[in-house]
């Protein structure tokens, strides 16, 4: 009997290691956004609401942007939280920190730097995730894939919005192919970034994740109140539209239509980033995001032109694609 509960013990102990063992270390760059303190909680945290097992945040880099008062007033604080809450262990250089850990969060909420992070993480051959923005430039975002294509490293960007439920189902087919989609988010501007970089991301990225790849032109303009408006067009005469305001949207296709565009929080992006740091698989496709950069600038091209129509091809070209 004695024999038998030893045995069990030690299956269950080296049962206990290897889970362990499997369990991936992740490091953080930049603790300058809410969004570190949130994703720690969801990964670090057995007991958080929509904890995701698998990984656990070990390793960071303050980072921080002195001429952004978002950024510089909060490094301190959320690097508070993760050392003293969850035993994260600072490093003073991201490569230092790559010794430690086994993938990447790019988390700086300045994109001007994101570039300049990246390599040393690419160079370091982590698996890479870059939160939104993935650059403050569609030039930047270009090099970051080029640099990763080249050293066969896995990146992606996303904002969370395109993960909710509803907006997940539409791409998925629950309205078949989308002929019409129009969504709203805020869109705060910050001097540093293109306009829709900086927060219109969100509603940007859920229309791209109905609408897809294929948007040829874009044209800017403003709602009756004010406000940011973006049309574009997409081959075969389909339109997708982002206008500044709150998080929702609607999508139309061949089956009827669907309310998309809203927020279910962070888990659902946290999922996807622990899948693909285990796979090595980008669930966004390079181009889409790509694109997805392409049609913000644009929007910002055809501001500076007086809300003429701008084509991607024509930004795309100027950024060195």
């Amino acid at each position: 009997m004695k024999i038998h509960s030893a045995l069990l013990l030690a299956g269950l102990l080296a049962a206990t290691v290897s889970l362990r063992a499997a369990e991936l270390r992740l490091g953080i760059i930049g603790l300058d956004t809410s969004h570190v303190a949130a994703f720690t909680g969801i990964l670090n945290d057995p007991k958080a609401k929509g904890h995701v097992p698998g990984a656990k945040v070990v390793a960071a880099f303050k980072g921080g942007s002195p001429d952004i008062e978002s950024s510089a007033s909060r490094v301190e604080g959320f690097t508070k939280t993760l050392t003293e809450k969850y035993g994260v262990t600072i490093y003073d250089s991201i490569e230092e920190m790559c010794k430690h850990v086994d993938a990447v969060l790019l988390e700086s909420v300045d994109g001007r730097p994101h570039l300049a992070q990246a390599r040393p993480v690419i160079a370091a051959k982590k698996p890479l995730f870059i939160d939104k923005p993935m650059a403050a430039s569609l030039k930047d975002a270009l090099e970051i894939f080029r640099l990763a294509n080249a050293a066969k490293v896995p990146v992606f960007s996303s904002s969370s919005l395109r993960f909710a439920k509803g907006t997940q189902a539409v791409r998925n087919g629950s309205v078949g192919k989308v002929t019409y989609a129009e969504t709203t988010s805020p869109a705060s501007l910050e001097e540093h970034h293109p306009d829709l970089f900086w927060y219109g991301i969100h509603g940007c990225e859920s229309l791209f994740t109905v609408m897809g790849t294929g948007c040829e032109s874009v044209k800017r303009g403003s709602t009756a109140d004010g406000k940011i408006e973006v049309i574009g067009k997409w081959k075969g005469g389909r339109t997708g539209i982002f206008r500044e305001g709150k998080y929702t949207g609607t999508a139309k296709g061949e089956k009827g239509e669907a309310p998309i565009g809203a927020s279910d929080g962070y888990a659902p992006l946290v999922v996807e980033i622990i899948k693909f740091f285990q796979t090595g698989v980008p669930p966004v496709p390079q181009e889409e995001t790509i694109e997805l950069l392409a049609f913000m600038e644009a929007a910002d091209e055809s501001k500076r032109q007086g809300g003429k129509e701008v084509s991607l091809k024509e930004v795309l070209k100027k950024a060195g694609r």
